[in-house]
């Protein structure tokens, strides 16, 4: 077992409201895609409300932002399951669809100890910290990942695509 595990989250804006027709492949991908990175190796956590999905969760000083944030194993087992599972991959390229690029960074990683569940608040402050600073060992990116404390350098794979 190992001391700290990856925390992520990435925030959109959608282009219209959630019960709207523009959304409806987002919101009906929703359910399966949850289920896979709950199944998917080297999952630990992610963010829900009794309703199974975060979409009710607001933060981000925009109560039209959509919050997705979760606890990994490692950078690794995230970027797999971010870029290899099919119906993650599915949503990923539809995204332009529903969600206008943002100009500001959208997704930020940092380390936490093991059995700790991030806050909004807590991704809040990371995102901030990554848009002011830069990626660092507190706030990073899958294009620059940092190493868990005391841990092994991550494992850059050629074929992680990256989006901006």
């Amino acid at each position: 077992m190992t001391a700290f595990h990856l925390a992520q989250v990435n925030i959109a804006l959608p282009v219209a409201p959630l019960d709207s027709a523009e959304l409806a492949g987002f919101v009906a991908a929703l359910d399966p895609v949850n289920a896979a990175a709950d199944a998917a190796p080297g999952f630990v956590w992610r963010l829900q409300t009794e309703d199974g999905d975060a979409t009710a969760v607001r933060g981000f000083g925009d109560d039209r932002i959509i919050v997705n944030m979760s606890v990994w194993e490692s950078v690794e087992a995230l970027a797999d399951y971010v870029y290899r599972d099919p119906g993650h991959l599915a949503v990923l390229r539809r995204r332009r669809e529903w969600f206008p690029k943002m100009a500001e960074a959208h997704t930020v990683l940092w380390w936490v100890p093991a059995g700790h569940r991030p806050t909004v608040a807590e991704a809040e402050q990371r995102l901030s910290l990554l848009r002011e600073h830069g990626p660092s060992p507190e706030a990073f990116t899958f294009r620059e990942p940092f190493p868990a404390p005391g841990g092994a350098q991550v494992r850059k794979d050629d074929d992680w695509m990256c989006p901006a």
